[in-house]
């Protein structure tokens, strides 16, 4: 693809960002410029937690995962990994990509929007992804789903994905397993798995979003599911998921996964597990699990 001169100026820019700005056991330390005022790790407000029923928050039950031995033999321990990964850590690519991006800026104008540097460097979304992209915002807002499907997170990623011609759950379900792990399980089995770099289409894997079994312990395994429908240019993804009030969008930011608001305002994680039994409330970035890629499923 051929790029403006200006282009080609930002990318070189970029190369040399990058570059310089990857140093070993520093990089996840560094504080991360974000869109709007700065903002540091030391000017950032800590979680609302205390906020019970906050805005967002889950309040359909979906079924329980099965154990661990109903995946793929081949993907269990994979699975086991991901669902006992701690996702605080801040990704050591977070901090140099956002100060590439906002240097990327000053020579092409803003990141987003037709001619920007976001949209010149990474390809626009396939037809397919736009498809499922487009399916889902026309939900947003629903409270009941097409009856071919269940009324749940799971029913509305089905419903998304057939718009591109995917049906989820094809591939059938092992005995004692829930629709949110059947369909991690065929696109760990298709390869589309991934923690990095999501884009519009993506699945989005959620664990432990309500308390199943009612024991007070996070031990509920994956329970929730959704569609990316934007990334910002500072990471933080914009998700369509079927909740407790209908179809709703929400947000999550990995390089700030336990951060709800900035002090300026900005919005970064919402509110996917409300407050119960003793527990604290928990932000959309420290439930994540996974993503996964429409290509292949």
């Amino acid at each position: 693809m051929l790029l403006r001169r200006s282009s080609l100026v930002t990318l070189m820019s970029l190369g040399c960002l990058v570059g310089c700005a990857h140093v070993p056991d520093a990089a996840p330390h560094m504080a991360v410029e974000l869109p709007g005022p700065a903002a540091t790790r030391s000017s950032v407000e800590p979680p609302r937690v205390a906020a019970v029923g906050a805005e967002g928050a889950l309040g359909v039950k979906a079924e329980a995962p099965p154990p661990l031995a109903f995946v793929t033999p081949e993907g269990s321990e994979g699975l086991a990994a991901l669902l006992e990964a701690d996702a605080h850590p801040v990704p050591e690519e977070a901090g140099v990509i956002a100060a590439a991006l906002e240097a990327a800026a000053l020579f092409t104008g803003p990141t987003q929007g037709p001619g920007g540097f976001w949209d010149e460097l990474l390809p626009p979304p396939s037809k397919q992804a736009r498809g499922i992209v487009a399916r889902a915002a026309q939900l947003v807002g629903a409270r009941r789903l097409d009856r071919s499907v269940p009324n749940d997170c799971s029913g509305l990623v089905r419903l998304a994905y057939l718009q591109a011609g995917i049906d989820l759950v094809a591939h059938g379900f092992l005995a004692g397993e829930n629709a949110v792990t059947g369909i991690f399980r065929r696109a760990q089995a298709a390869g589309a798995v991934h923690r990095l770099n999501p884009r519009p289409g993506d699945l989005a894997f959620f664990k432990e979003t309500y308390d199943r079994n009612r024991d007070g312990k996070r031990n509920d395994g994956m329970t929730h599911i959704a569609v990316v429908e934007a990334v910002a240019p500072d990471g933080t993804v914009t998700f369509i998921h079927r909740g407790g009030k209908g179809v709703a969008r929400s947000h999550m930011n990995l390089a700030f996964p336990t951060v709800h608001k900035l002090n300026s305002g900005a919005l970064l994680n919402d509110f996917i597990r409300p407050a119960s039994k003793g527990m604290r409330a928990y932000l959309a970035g420290e439930l994540f699990v996974a993503f996964a890629s429409p290509g292949g499923l």
